[in-house]
């Protein structure tokens, strides 16, 4: 019995080291919580918060504190809150921002500073490759746009319309690749209409997408602007079939575009009724319990993709703090298993993943199909 007692004495007092010992390690996170784009940092940054409560700890028993700094979605205050995060706050590694345009002011800066960003939900093909410290748990844009273009051709959806936003590169990048693989599967584009952020009345664009009668049309741009259009054109009676990517994956478009949005389609990162890994099962029964709902958004799946991914890493570094460690051991990852699926991280960052296709039914997001690469 007093051996018993002297192995629990010692195991109590190693538990007592440890929690002494452990640090406290920061991972800063920038996201519009307001402003134009509210909804998708609102979104992921759920994402990251359920993460942080399932595993606040590493391995080592280092405690994670999240520093979270509002950007607006803009890129000045995007700028100095990285800023700010790297040399004031003394963050380990970063998160952020959403959109291509602010995640890439938070890739420069990060990278004179030599501290590692992970950006949830930043498409754009060539975001990565100057940036030796940034890696990504989404899709790009190339992939995205060519699997949403080959789906088409594969429903009969033979002819479209694009319409681009000329002012973001994220719109302009998905629009070229799914053109390039639209008329290469034997699709015709019957004209390319621009508009531009902040756009409201699309009463000429409809218009001519009333005149041609396209199949499809391919609106890849962010959810205001998608669902005010799509809301014009069935006013006037056009028929035809939308379809976007990733920018119209949260509630905010199902609100904004009403009625209008029946039977549009996009393309995704994940389903919630379709859970690819055991981490999926067990972060949607989280977040059913925080939430109070089991329908998560794709960028919530990849907040805590961000958040697991940086963990992962960390806990294979000797010091989980230091910034250089951290970043090879992500651009090092394979077969992570994160809530949006299975993931490989290649040398320059970029992520190597499966696309999800949906359709919004009756005011409800219904599953397609899963495209791997």
């Amino acid at each position: 019995m007093k051996s018993f007692h002297k192995v629990i004495s010692a195991f109590s007092m190693a538990a007592i080291l440890a929690s002494a010992n452990a640090a406290e390690i920061k991972i800063g996170v920038i996201m519009p919580i307001t402003g134009a784009v509210a909804a998708y940092g609102q979104t992921a940054w759920a994402g990251i918060e359920i993460a942080n409560k399932i595993s606040p700890t590493l391995k080592n028993g280092d405690t994670i504190k999240l520093v979270l700094i509002d950007n607006k979605g803009d890129k000045v205050e995007t700028a100095n809150a990285a800023t700010r995060l790297i040399t004031e706050d003394k963050v380990s590694a970063l998160i952020g921002a959403m959109v291509t345009a602010n995640t890439q002011q938070v890739l420069q800066i990060a990278e004179e500073k030599r501290v590692p960003v992970v950006a949830p939900a930043a498409t754009a093909d060539k975001l990565l490759d100057r940036a030796k410290f940034g890696a990504r748990v989404t899709f790009m844009d190339s992939f995205q746009g060519t699997t949403f273009a080959k789906f088409a051709i594969k429903n009969e959806l033979k002819s479209a319309v694009i319409v681009t936003d000329q002012s973001t590169s994220y719109s302009l990048g998905l629009a070229r690749a799914f053109k390039k693989e639209f008329e290469k599967s034997g699709g015709k584009v019957l004209n390319e209409l621009k508009i531009s952020s902040g756009d409201k009345d699309f009463k000429a664009i409809v218009s001519q997408i009333a005149s041609l009668n396209p199949a499809i049309v391919y609106v890849p741009v962010y959810h205001p602007e998608a669902s005010l259009l799509v809301r014009q054109a069935r006013q006037i009676g056009v028929k035809a079939v939308f379809g976007s990517g990733d920018g119209v994956s949260n509630d905010t478009f199902l609100q904004l575009a009403g009625d209008a949005s029946n039977g549009y389609l996009y393309t995704d990162v994940f389903d919630s009724a379709n859970p690819p890994t055991q981490v999926s099962k067990d972060f949607i029964a989280e977040y059913s319990k925080s939430k109070k709902g089991a329908d998560i958004p794709g960028f919530t799946a990849l907040g805590a993709d961000s958040y697991l991914l940086l963990l992962d890493a960390m806990n294979r570094c000797d010091n989980p703090s230091d910034p250089i460690c951290i970043n090879q051991k992500i651009k090092n990852t394979q077969k992570f298993e994160g809530v949006s699926g299975y993931i490989n991280i290649d040398k320059k960052g970029n992520a190597v993943r499966s696309v999800v296709i949906k359709e919004i039914k009756n005011g409800k997001v219904t599953y397609k199909d899963t495209v791997n690469p």
